[in-house]
Protein backbone atom coordinates (compact mmCIF):
# COMPACT_ATOMS: atom_id res chain seq x y z
CA UNK A 1 0.00 0.00 0.00
CA UNK A 2 2.66 2.22 1.19
CA UNK A 3 4.45 1.75 -2.27
CA UNK A 4 0.51 2.47 -4.33
CA UNK A 5 0.64 5.84 -2.06
CA UNK A 6 4.32 6.81 -3.21
CA UNK A 7 4.10 5.77 -7.16
CA UNK A 8 0.85 7.93 -7.15
CA UNK A 9 2.36 11.02 -5.46
CA UNK A 10 5.60 10.46 -7.61
CA UNK A 11 3.27 10.88 -10.94
CA UNK A 12 0.98 13.42 -9.94
CA UNK A 13 2.15 17.02 -11.55
CA UNK A 14 2.55 19.72 -9.43
CA UNK A 15 0.30 21.75 -11.17
CA UNK A 16 -3.03 19.37 -10.76
CA UNK A 17 -5.24 20.95 -8.17
CA UNK A 18 -5.89 18.06 -6.45
CA UNK A 19 -8.96 19.56 -4.99
CA UNK A 20 -10.93 19.23 -7.84
CA UNK A 21 -10.82 16.10 -8.63
CA UNK A 22 -12.17 15.56 -4.70
CA UNK A 23 -15.04 17.34 -5.97
CA UNK A 24 -15.50 15.30 -8.38
CA UNK A 25 -15.23 12.20 -6.40
CA UNK A 26 -17.32 13.68 -3.58
CA UNK A 27 -20.18 13.99 -6.09
CA UNK A 28 -20.10 10.49 -7.50
CA UNK A 29 -20.20 9.62 -4.11
CA UNK A 30 -23.32 11.43 -3.19
CA UNK A 31 -25.19 10.30 -6.32
CA UNK A 32 -24.07 6.39 -5.14
CA UNK A 33 -25.19 6.69 -1.64
CA UNK A 34 -28.02 8.85 -2.27
CA UNK A 35 -29.70 5.75 -4.34
CA UNK A 36 -28.66 3.38 -2.19
CA UNK A 37 -30.25 5.27 0.79
CA UNK A 38 -33.48 6.28 -1.03
CA UNK A 39 -34.21 3.21 -3.33
CA UNK A 40 -35.44 0.09 -1.95
CA UNK A 41 -36.59 -3.22 -3.91
CA UNK A 42 -39.72 -4.39 -2.95
CA UNK A 43 -40.94 -7.79 -3.40
CA UNK A 44 -44.59 -7.38 -4.20
CA UNK A 45 -47.40 -10.33 -5.50
CA UNK A 46 -44.29 -11.97 -7.64
CA UNK A 47 -42.87 -8.87 -9.05
CA UNK A 48 -40.29 -6.64 -7.83
CA UNK A 49 -41.19 -2.40 -7.71
CA UNK A 50 -39.01 0.06 -6.71
CA UNK A 51 -40.09 2.37 -3.70
CA UNK A 52 -38.53 5.26 -1.36
CA UNK A 53 -38.55 5.78 2.54
CA UNK A 54 -38.82 9.49 1.57
CA UNK A 55 -42.93 8.19 0.74
CA UNK A 56 -43.76 7.78 4.20
CA UNK A 57 -40.59 9.03 5.89
CA UNK A 58 -40.91 12.76 4.71
CA UNK A 59 -38.68 13.73 7.33
CA UNK A 60 -35.91 12.43 5.74
CA UNK A 61 -35.90 14.71 3.23
CA UNK A 62 -33.01 16.27 3.94
CA UNK A 63 -31.17 13.23 2.89
CA UNK A 64 -32.03 14.27 -0.61
CA UNK A 65 -29.86 17.70 -0.06
CA UNK A 66 -26.87 16.19 0.72
CA UNK A 67 -26.78 13.15 -1.73
CA UNK A 68 -28.22 15.24 -4.75
CA UNK A 69 -24.76 16.44 -6.08
CA UNK A 70 -25.04 16.55 -10.03
CA UNK A 71 -24.33 20.01 -9.52
CA UNK A 72 -21.29 19.88 -8.38
CA UNK A 73 -20.07 17.53 -10.89
CA UNK A 74 -21.26 19.55 -14.02
CA UNK A 75 -19.44 22.57 -12.00
CA UNK A 76 -16.44 20.23 -12.02
CA UNK A 77 -17.01 19.45 -15.15
CA UNK A 78 -17.66 22.48 -16.98
CA UNK A 79 -14.10 23.80 -15.27
CA UNK A 80 -12.21 20.62 -16.57
CA UNK A 81 -13.80 20.67 -20.17
CA UNK A 82 -13.06 24.61 -20.58
CA UNK A 83 -9.10 24.19 -19.30
CA UNK A 84 -8.95 21.16 -21.16
CA UNK A 85 -9.83 22.65 -24.82
CA UNK A 86 -7.55 25.39 -24.20
CA UNK A 87 -4.66 23.51 -23.68
CA UNK A 88 -5.59 21.38 -26.71
CA UNK A 89 -6.19 24.72 -28.49
CA UNK A 90 -2.43 25.64 -27.33
CA UNK A 91 -1.20 22.73 -29.00
CA UNK A 92 -2.82 23.19 -31.70
CA UNK A 93 -4.76 19.59 -31.93
CA UNK A 94 -8.41 19.79 -33.43
CA UNK A 95 -11.69 20.05 -32.14
CA UNK A 96 -12.50 16.62 -33.34
CA UNK A 97 -9.25 14.83 -31.18
CA UNK A 98 -10.12 17.17 -28.17
CA UNK A 99 -13.67 15.36 -28.10
CA UNK A 100 -13.00 12.38 -29.02
CA UNK A 101 -10.74 12.13 -26.29
CA UNK A 102 -13.00 13.44 -23.63
CA UNK A 103 -16.15 11.86 -24.94
CA UNK A 104 -14.12 8.04 -24.59
CA UNK A 105 -13.48 7.77 -21.16
CA UNK A 106 -17.70 8.81 -20.97
CA UNK A 107 -18.43 5.76 -22.75
CA UNK A 108 -16.44 3.24 -23.25
CA UNK A 109 -17.90 1.77 -19.51
CA UNK A 110 -21.37 2.41 -21.01
CA UNK A 111 -20.69 -0.31 -23.41
CA UNK A 112 -19.97 -2.76 -20.65
CA UNK A 113 -23.01 -1.88 -18.65
CA UNK A 114 -24.99 -2.39 -21.61
CA UNK A 115 -23.69 -5.41 -22.94
CA UNK A 116 -24.36 -7.16 -19.64
CA UNK A 117 -27.74 -6.18 -19.20
CA UNK A 118 -28.35 -6.80 -22.51
CA UNK A 119 -27.11 -10.66 -22.10
CA UNK A 120 -28.91 -11.33 -18.61
CA UNK A 121 -32.45 -9.72 -19.57
CA UNK A 122 -33.20 -12.48 -21.48
CA UNK A 123 -32.29 -15.40 -19.23
CA UNK A 124 -34.54 -13.30 -16.97
CA UNK A 125 -37.82 -13.36 -19.52
CA UNK A 126 -36.77 -16.75 -20.90
CA UNK A 127 -36.69 -18.48 -16.74
CA UNK A 128 -40.01 -16.72 -16.35
CA UNK A 129 -39.00 -13.74 -14.43
CA UNK A 130 -42.44 -11.09 -15.04
CA UNK A 131 -42.16 -8.36 -16.98
CA UNK A 132 -42.64 -5.48 -14.86
CA UNK A 133 -39.78 -7.12 -12.46
CA UNK A 134 -37.51 -6.84 -15.82
CA UNK A 135 -38.54 -3.44 -16.66
CA UNK A 136 -37.84 -2.05 -12.98
CA UNK A 137 -34.30 -3.40 -12.77
CA UNK A 138 -33.57 -2.18 -15.89
CA UNK A 139 -35.00 0.86 -15.41
CA UNK A 140 -32.91 1.85 -12.37
CA UNK A 141 -29.68 0.16 -13.96
CA UNK A 142 -29.95 2.21 -16.76
CA UNK A 143 -31.51 5.72 -15.82
CA UNK A 144 -28.51 7.43 -14.47
CA UNK A 145 -27.33 7.21 -18.83
CA UNK A 146 -29.34 10.20 -18.46
CA UNK A 147 -26.95 12.04 -17.35
CA UNK A 148 -24.15 11.26 -19.37
CA UNK A 149 -26.36 11.86 -22.46
CA UNK A 150 -26.54 16.07 -21.32
CA UNK A 151 -22.96 15.81 -19.64
CA UNK A 152 -21.44 14.45 -23.12
CA UNK A 153 -23.68 17.51 -25.26
CA UNK A 154 -22.51 19.93 -23.36
CA UNK A 155 -19.13 18.66 -23.27
CA UNK A 156 -19.41 18.69 -27.10
CA UNK A 157 -20.28 22.77 -26.92
CA UNK A 158 -17.81 23.54 -24.59
CA UNK A 159 -16.25 25.97 -27.20
CA UNK A 160 -19.46 28.16 -27.47
CA UNK A 161 -20.46 27.13 -23.76
CA UNK A 162 -17.28 28.86 -21.90
CA UNK A 163 -18.80 31.93 -23.58
CA UNK A 164 -22.30 31.49 -22.33
CA UNK A 165 -22.94 33.92 -18.98
CA UNK A 166 -25.14 31.60 -16.59
CA UNK A 167 -27.82 33.93 -16.10
CA UNK A 168 -28.86 32.95 -19.30
CA UNK A 169 -29.58 29.36 -18.80
CA UNK A 170 -30.90 30.42 -15.38
CA UNK A 171 -33.20 33.16 -17.05
CA UNK A 172 -34.69 30.24 -19.16
CA UNK A 173 -35.43 27.91 -16.37
CA UNK A 174 -37.14 30.59 -14.66
CA UNK A 175 -39.47 31.45 -17.69
CA UNK A 176 -40.22 27.97 -18.44
CA UNK A 177 -41.08 27.43 -14.74
CA UNK A 178 -43.31 30.34 -14.68
CA UNK A 179 -45.24 29.47 -17.83
CA UNK A 180 -45.95 25.98 -16.62
CA UNK A 181 -46.70 26.37 -12.98
CA UNK A 182 -48.21 30.17 -13.36
CA UNK A 183 -49.48 30.44 -16.48
CA UNK A 184 -50.71 26.54 -17.12
CA UNK A 185 -48.56 25.98 -19.70
CA UNK A 186 -47.49 22.37 -21.55
CA UNK A 187 -46.04 20.44 -19.36
CA UNK A 188 -43.62 19.14 -22.42
CA UNK A 189 -41.46 22.53 -21.42
CA UNK A 190 -40.19 21.16 -18.85
CA UNK A 191 -38.08 18.91 -20.80
CA UNK A 192 -36.39 22.43 -21.99
CA UNK A 193 -34.54 22.16 -18.28
CA UNK A 194 -32.96 19.53 -18.42
CA UNK A 195 -30.47 21.10 -20.62
CA UNK A 196 -31.08 24.96 -19.63
CA UNK A 197 -30.50 23.67 -15.94
CA UNK A 198 -27.77 21.83 -16.19
CA UNK A 199 -26.37 24.52 -18.51
CA UNK A 200 -25.97 26.86 -15.08
CA UNK A 201 -23.73 24.88 -12.87
CA UNK A 202 -21.50 24.05 -16.40
CA UNK A 203 -21.21 27.86 -16.96
CA UNK A 204 -19.91 28.71 -13.80
CA UNK A 205 -17.73 25.56 -14.21
CA UNK A 206 -16.26 27.21 -17.32
CA UNK A 207 -16.28 30.86 -15.83
CA UNK A 208 -14.25 29.74 -12.99
CA UNK A 209 -11.64 28.51 -15.72
CA UNK A 210 -11.41 31.79 -16.74
CA UNK A 211 -10.80 33.04 -13.12
CA UNK A 212 -14.19 34.69 -13.02
CA UNK A 213 -15.07 33.22 -10.28
CA UNK A 214 -13.05 34.18 -6.73
CA UNK A 215 -13.64 30.73 -4.71
CA UNK A 216 -14.39 32.77 -1.22
CA UNK A 217 -16.46 35.52 -2.49
CA UNK A 218 -18.22 34.00 -4.85
CA UNK A 219 -18.61 30.50 -2.69
CA UNK A 220 -20.88 32.51 -0.18
CA UNK A 221 -22.66 34.24 -2.66
CA UNK A 222 -24.00 31.37 -4.41
CA UNK A 223 -24.30 29.58 -1.17
CA UNK A 224 -26.35 32.18 0.64
CA UNK A 225 -28.22 33.55 -2.39
CA UNK A 226 -28.77 30.05 -3.42
CA UNK A 227 -30.02 28.50 -0.49
CA UNK A 228 -32.25 31.46 0.36
CA UNK A 229 -34.32 31.45 -3.06
CA UNK A 230 -34.37 27.57 -2.74
CA UNK A 231 -35.80 28.16 0.38
CA UNK A 232 -38.72 30.63 -0.87
CA UNK A 233 -39.39 28.28 -4.18
CA UNK A 234 -40.35 25.12 -1.36
CA UNK A 235 -41.83 27.63 1.49
CA UNK A 236 -43.93 30.07 -1.00
CA UNK A 237 -44.56 28.38 -4.42
CA UNK A 238 -45.38 25.21 -4.14
CA UNK A 239 -41.94 23.10 -5.24
CA UNK A 240 -41.16 20.05 -3.61
CA UNK A 241 -38.62 19.75 -0.42
CA UNK A 242 -37.35 16.69 -2.43
CA UNK A 243 -34.70 17.31 -4.52
CA UNK A 244 -35.02 13.70 -6.04
CA UNK A 245 -37.86 12.04 -7.11
CA UNK A 246 -40.41 10.54 -4.58
CA UNK A 247 -42.46 7.55 -6.53
CA UNK A 248 -46.05 8.66 -6.83
CA UNK A 249 -45.49 11.97 -5.62
CA UNK A 250 -47.34 15.20 -7.59
CA UNK A 251 -44.07 16.74 -9.09
CA UNK A 252 -40.96 15.77 -9.28
CA UNK A 253 -38.22 18.47 -8.74
CA UNK A 254 -35.55 16.36 -11.03
CA UNK A 255 -37.23 14.87 -13.30
CA UNK A 256 -37.07 17.58 -15.46
CA UNK A 257 -34.77 20.19 -13.26
CA UNK A 258 -36.89 22.91 -11.65
CA UNK A 259 -35.83 26.21 -10.90
CA UNK A 260 -35.91 24.95 -7.24
CA UNK A 261 -33.24 22.53 -8.08
CA UNK A 262 -31.36 24.69 -10.17
CA UNK A 263 -31.13 27.30 -7.25
CA UNK A 264 -30.05 24.25 -5.09
CA UNK A 265 -27.51 23.49 -7.18
CA UNK A 266 -26.28 27.17 -7.57
CA UNK A 267 -25.93 26.63 -3.64
CA UNK A 268 -24.22 23.55 -3.66
CA UNK A 269 -21.65 24.96 -6.29
CA UNK A 270 -21.09 28.12 -3.56
CA UNK A 271 -20.71 25.09 -0.67
CA UNK A 272 -17.59 23.26 -3.32
CA UNK A 273 -16.17 26.83 -3.79
CA UNK A 274 -15.98 27.24 0.10
CA UNK A 275 -14.11 23.65 0.51
CA UNK A 276 -11.62 24.33 -2.31
CA UNK A 277 -8.79 25.69 0.66
CA UNK A 278 -9.81 22.73 3.05
CA UNK A 279 -9.34 20.36 0.75
CA UNK A 280 -6.21 21.55 -1.04
CA UNK A 281 -4.59 21.62 2.35
CA UNK A 282 -5.70 17.79 3.26
CA UNK A 283 -4.60 16.36 0.26
CA UNK A 284 -1.42 17.42 0.43
CA UNK A 285 -1.00 13.75 2.59
CA UNK A 286 -0.29 11.39 -0.20
CA UNK A 287 -2.30 8.67 1.34
CA UNK A 288 -5.76 11.04 1.47
CA UNK A 289 -4.77 11.97 -2.56
CA UNK A 290 -3.79 8.32 -3.42
CA UNK A 291 -7.66 7.55 -2.29
CA UNK A 292 -8.87 10.42 -4.17
CA UNK A 293 -6.81 9.95 -7.55
CA UNK A 294 -7.63 5.98 -7.41
CA UNK A 295 -11.23 6.76 -7.29
CA UNK A 296 -10.96 9.31 -9.73
CA UNK A 297 -9.56 6.87 -12.19
CA UNK A 298 -12.82 4.72 -11.81
CA UNK A 299 -15.44 7.54 -11.22
CA UNK A 300 -17.56 6.08 -14.31
CA UNK A 301 -17.49 2.65 -13.78
CA UNK A 302 -18.37 3.66 -10.00
CA UNK A 303 -21.68 5.63 -11.35
CA UNK A 304 -22.74 3.15 -13.76
CA UNK A 305 -22.29 0.27 -12.03
CA UNK A 306 -23.63 1.12 -7.99
CA UNK A 307 -27.03 0.25 -9.07
CA UNK A 308 -26.09 -3.37 -10.38
CA UNK A 309 -24.37 -4.09 -7.32
CA UNK A 310 -26.78 -2.62 -5.26
CA UNK A 311 -29.27 -5.11 -7.21
CA UNK A 312 -27.33 -7.78 -6.85
CA UNK A 313 -26.43 -8.19 -3.29
CA UNK A 314 -30.46 -7.37 -2.90
CA UNK A 315 -31.38 -10.70 -5.63
CA UNK A 316 -28.63 -12.49 -3.72
CA UNK A 317 -30.32 -11.91 -0.51
CA UNK A 318 -33.71 -12.69 -1.46
CA UNK A 319 -32.29 -16.14 -3.03
CA UNK A 320 -30.42 -17.02 0.12
CA UNK A 321 -33.51 -16.14 2.26
CA UNK A 322 -35.65 -18.03 0.83
CA UNK A 323 -33.21 -21.34 0.53
CA UNK A 324 -32.72 -20.73 4.25
CA UNK A 325 -36.74 -20.14 5.13
CA UNK A 326 -36.41 -16.72 5.93
CA UNK A 327 -39.03 -13.97 4.67
CA UNK A 328 -37.70 -10.55 3.63
CA UNK A 329 -34.74 -9.17 4.85
CA UNK A 330 -34.99 -5.92 6.65
CA UNK A 331 -33.81 -3.36 5.00
CA UNK A 332 -33.36 -5.00 1.98
CA UNK A 333 -37.16 -6.24 0.79
CA UNK A 334 -39.18 -4.95 3.09
CA UNK A 335 -41.28 -1.54 2.87
CA UNK A 336 -39.39 1.31 3.45
CA UNK A 337 -42.07 3.06 5.95
CA UNK A 338 -40.08 3.05 9.52
CA UNK A 339 -37.31 3.99 11.28
CA UNK A 340 -36.73 0.39 11.79
CA UNK A 341 -35.82 0.29 7.71
CA UNK A 342 -33.25 2.81 7.86
CA UNK A 343 -31.37 1.06 10.19
CA UNK A 344 -31.27 -1.63 8.32
CA UNK A 345 -30.34 0.10 5.44
CA UNK A 346 -26.92 1.43 6.91
CA UNK A 347 -26.42 -2.16 7.55
CA UNK A 348 -26.80 -3.07 4.48
CA UNK A 349 -24.43 -0.58 2.83
CA UNK A 350 -20.66 -1.78 3.16
CA UNK A 351 -22.56 -5.33 1.09
CA UNK A 352 -23.03 -2.59 -1.35
CA UNK A 353 -19.72 -0.85 -1.63
CA UNK A 354 -18.24 -4.58 -1.65
CA UNK A 355 -20.24 -5.37 -4.41
CA UNK A 356 -19.59 -2.31 -6.36
CA UNK A 357 -15.47 -2.96 -5.35
CA UNK A 358 -16.05 -6.27 -7.69
CA UNK A 359 -17.92 -4.16 -10.32
CA UNK A 360 -14.86 -1.91 -10.52
CA UNK A 361 -12.49 -4.77 -10.31
CA UNK A 362 -14.44 -6.37 -13.17
CA UNK A 363 -14.94 -3.37 -15.39
CA UNK A 364 -12.62 -0.68 -14.35
CA UNK A 365 -9.95 -1.32 -17.59
CA UNK A 366 -13.31 -0.38 -20.21
CA UNK A 367 -12.69 3.05 -18.34
CA UNK A 368 -8.74 3.18 -19.19
CA UNK A 369 -9.17 2.04 -22.50
CA UNK A 370 -8.76 -1.80 -22.18
CA UNK A 371 -5.52 -1.21 -23.53
CA UNK A 372 -2.88 -3.45 -21.48
CA UNK A 373 -2.79 -5.36 -18.73
CA UNK A 374 -2.11 -4.43 -15.02
CA UNK A 375 1.12 -5.04 -14.86
CA UNK A 376 2.44 -3.70 -18.27
CA UNK A 377 0.59 -0.40 -17.22
CA UNK A 378 2.10 -0.01 -13.64
CA UNK A 379 4.65 1.97 -15.60
CA UNK A 380 2.45 4.66 -16.89
CA UNK A 381 0.27 5.13 -14.13
CA UNK A 382 1.48 8.72 -14.52
CA UNK A 383 -0.61 9.21 -17.42
CA UNK A 384 -3.84 7.51 -15.98
CA UNK A 385 -3.47 10.21 -13.34
CA UNK A 386 -2.63 13.13 -15.52
CA UNK A 387 -5.58 12.14 -17.37
CA UNK A 388 -8.02 11.74 -14.82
Amino acid sequence: MRELVRRIEAATPPSRDRAIDALRGLAILGVVLGHWLVTALIADSGTVRVASPLQDLPEFTPVSWVFQTLAVFFLVGGQVAARSHAASRARQEGYRHWLAARLGRLFRPVAAVLALWSVATLPMLATGVPWPTVYALGKLVLSPLWFLLVFAALTAATPLVARVHPLWPLAVVLHVDVIRFGLDGPAWLGWINVAAGWLVPYCLGTAWSRHGLKDRAAGWVLLLGGAAATALLVLFAGYPGSMVGVPGAPMSNLNPPTLAAVTFGLAQCGGALLLLAPLRRALRRPAAWAAVALLNLGAMTVFLWHQTAMIAVTVTGRMAGELLGHGPLPGLHTVPDGYGWVLARLAWLPLFALALLVCVAAFRTYEQGGRRPARQRRPGASKEIRRA
